[in-house]
């Protein structure tokens, strides 16, 4: 799997999301810097099981998809075979 590379706006506002959440919570105050190597560090262990929920996801509505659309297909073939032909 390739590397999760953020944009640099997305980067700095989830790195300022990081530094509001432990400075509330864990009355830590942090960094920039800090808050980057962590947000690098969560992309890096973490994104890949996210990423892999993400795909299993989209799997599991596209073969749905694909299970109505050979439904509708097959209905379309029966009707095919039984409206009678004009004459």
């Amino acid at each position: 799997m390739s590397e999760l590379k953020l944009d640099k706006d997305t980067k700095t506002r989830l790195a300022a999301e990081i530094r509001r959440y432990i400075d509330r919570e864990l009355e830590i105050e942090i960094g920039n810097m800090e808050a980057e190597f962590f947000l690098d560090f969560l992309a890096q262990t973490l994104g890949p099981s996210f990423c892999n929920l993400g795909l299993k996801d989209a799997q599991t509505l596209i073969s749905r998809r694909m299970i109505d659309l050979n439904d509708d297909m097959d209905a379309l073939a029966r009707l095919e075979t039984t409206v009678s032909p004009r004459k």
